[in-house]
């Protein structure tokens, strides 16, 4: 492989996990490095503009002091926002617990997997 292409492929390293909550899925791409959480191809505080939602998403990252470390690409559909929302927060949880499984406690005790 050329160093170009490892480049590229490390840049694309993810993990990934999926969330549920009523109707909605939500499937999550977790990468490392700093950036902004975004949902269907939007930034999550336009996706759900509410203000009790914009500290909502960012507790799973809260919890397991994570913030800036790990940030998300997630796809939802189905069900209403607030369906949508838990299935986001769910997805993302689920997939720092495969990133680290020393996370599961704090974010099973706050009823977020």
């Amino acid at each position: 492989m050329t160093e170009e292409k490892t480049k590229e492929f490390k840049k694309l390293s993810y993990t990934y996990a999926h969330g549920r909550r009523k109707e909605a899925v939500a499937r999550a791409r977790l990468f490392k490095g700093k950036g902004e959480i975004e949902v269907n191809d939007k930034n999550i505080a336009d996706y759900f503009p509410l203000e009790v939602n914009k500290s909502y998403y960012k507790k799973p990252f809260f919890l397991t002091k994570t913030e800036g470390v790990y940030y998300a690409t997630v796809k939802v559909s189905g069900s209403g926002k607030k369906g949508q929302l838990d299935a986001v927060v769910h997805a993302i949880s689920n997939a720092l617990v495969k990133e680290n499984s020393e996370f599961r406690p704090m974010l099973k005790k706050e009823g977020l997997l």
